[in-house]
């Protein structure tokens, strides 16, 4: 899991231009969307059409998505758990 976090952490700040932020600026468990890296509707658009390209993890509803990009945690667990082998 927690290789899986890093790896989210760098394809995030890749995917989302993010200047200046490093994977250790990022903690785990901090609140992804509207927090410190002002991650916006868009980026999450952005992060979703990553996660069906590199994973195969389709992301199919708003309640889905909530729960999924609640933290870094929750999305490594989220991929980890529905993502295609």
């Amino acid at each position: 899991m927690e290789a899986l976090i890093a790896e989210l952490k760098v394809k995030i700040i890749g995917v989302l231009s993010l200047l200046d932020v490093t994977p250790e600026d990022i903690g785990d468990d901090d609140r992804f969307v509207g927090g410190d890296l002002g991650i916006d509707s868009i980026d999450v658009l952005e992060l979703v059409l990553m996660l069906e390209k590199d994973y195969g993890v389709k992301i199919e509803s708003k309640e889905m998505g909530m729960e999924a990009f609640a933290s870094v945690r929750a999305l490594a667990g989220f991929v980890g758990k529905n993502r295609i082998k």
